[in-house]
Formats: structure tokens, C-alpha cells, sequence
């Protein structure tokens, strides 16, 4: 039963994400010149680095990420409006299921969320004019997540060079305000603790900017994205 619900969760999302992101893209460019792009996100925090009120130690965590290509704005999410089922998922489960996705740590067999010392890796290939945006759950809350503002993070310059470097400051902490928030890391509704997805309390929100939390400001500590160009292309 639980590998059912898991399925008709995935197709959700993907019927929910291609939607939008047909819009998003809707005017890609179809430059025939294209670069190879390498996107790495390191889990750069210390094990059991976080104390909850109560004095318990939780390690930070980020769930597997969906990404996506777009020369407008990304179409995930618009601040200040509800979030898509699809942005529900992943923000309250950490389930990215649909377009490109990176849920594997690297050196690991299967799917899984990065931990302390963890990383993913993916590649894809982008034309001048192109953005990147990228969504990954703050794994220890309930419905958190990462990623870039609507404009996503672009990566050309206006002469159409390939950017390269660290972007871990783009991407900022979001509460997708679909379920009621509790204290990081400890409560029973949170992804590593919940019995099944969707359980906690419907918070019927907006997406808005998670500034209350203590780690808003504190990417640098937390995690490290960096992309990387191939050379010569």
C-alpha cells in the first residue's frame, strides 16, 4: 500500500509540473550552440550540529531536488500564492518525482536524502539565455524548501559566456505554507518522522519567505551548490 500511495503521488506531481513548466519554457531559444553543465550540492553542515528547545541534537538534512531549464520565470512556485500539488510534495515529503530530478547521493546504491557530508551531482545542457531553478526539502521541517527566487539563477552573461561558480547563496529558504509548522527537527509530522506522507495539519497558505527560522540565514554553514561548465564548449 505504501509503494501505491508513493506511485499515485508521483504521477500527481508530474501532471502538476509539466503544466507549469510548459509555460515556463514556452519560449525556449533553439540556439544549436549549447554547454554541458555540471550542478553539485554538498550537505557541508556538522553531524547533530542543531539543538531543538528541548535540548535534542538533529542533524541537517536536504531531500532529493527537482530541477528545471527556463528562460522566464520558472513556473514551480509564485510567492505569495498557494503552492501546486506538485511543490506540496516535495516541499512536505521531499518527493521530486518529474522532470529532471537528482535523488541519489553519490556513492550510494539508490535514492535518499543527503546527510552531513553528503552530496548530489547532475549534468544537462543549456543554451545562451537559459536559467536554472532547483527545489529540494528542508528535510528535518514540514513543508520547507529550497530554492532560487522565480527568476531562477542564470547561467550565461549578457555575452552569452558560461557562469561558473558557487550559487549557494541564491537559494533561499521557502515555506510553502501548505501544512502547519513545527519546530524543526523534533516533531512527529516531519519528513524523517511522519507515519505516511501529507499527515501533518493542512495549513491552507501562501508560499512565503521562511525568515522566522534560525537557519534562514545560514545557507554558507548549511550546504554548498556550485555549477561548473564543461570547458571548451
Amino acid at each position: 500500500m505504501k509503494h501505491r500511495r508513493l506511485l499515485i503521488t508521483f504521477a500527481l506531481l508530474v501532471v502538476a509540473l509539466l503544466a507549469q513548466f510548459a509555460v515556463a519554457t514556452a519560449t525556449r531559444p533553439r540556439a544549436a550552440r549549447q554547454t554541458k553543465f555540471t550542478v553539485r550540492v554538498e550537505n557541508i553542515s556538522t553531524p547533530n550540529g542543531q539543538t531543538a528547545s528541548d535540548g535534542t541534537r538533529w542533524s541537517f538534512a536536504l531531500s532529493p531536488g527537482l530541477w528545471v531549464l527556463h528562460d522566464k520565470k520558472s513556473g514551480l512556485f509564485t510567492e505569495g500564492r498557494p503552492a501546486s500539488k506538485g511543490l506540496e510534495s516535495q516541499a512536505e515529503d521531499g518527493d521530486p518525482s518529474g522532470l529532471g530530478v537528482f535523488n541519489t547521493p553519490i556513492g550510494m546504491m539508490g535514492p535518499g536524502p543527503i546527510r552531513p557530508g553528503d552530496k548530489y551531482e547532475f549534468s544537462f545542457n543549456a543554451s545562451p539565455g537559459m536559467k536554472l531553478s532547483l527545489t529540494m526539502m528542508n528535510g528535518q521541517s514540514n513543508d520547507e524548501f529550497y530554492a532560487p527566487d522565480e527568476n531562477g539563477i542564470a547561467l550565461f552573461d549578457a555575452r552569452g559566456a558560461a557562469f561558473s561558480g558557487d550559487v549557494t547563496a541564491k537559494l533561499i529558504l521557502w515555506d510553502a505554507g501548505t501544512e502547519v509548522n513545527e519546530e524543526l527537527g523534533i516533531w512527529p509530522n516531519q519528513g524523517p518522522r511522519q507515519k505516511a506522507p501529507n499527515t501533518g495539519v493542512d495549513e491552507h497558505g501562501v508560499v512565503t519567505r521562511a525568515k522566522s527560522e534560525t537557519i534562514y540565514t545560514k545557507n554558507a554553514e548549511l550546504f554548498r551548490v556550485t555549477i561548473t561548465p564543461e570547458p571548451g564548449m
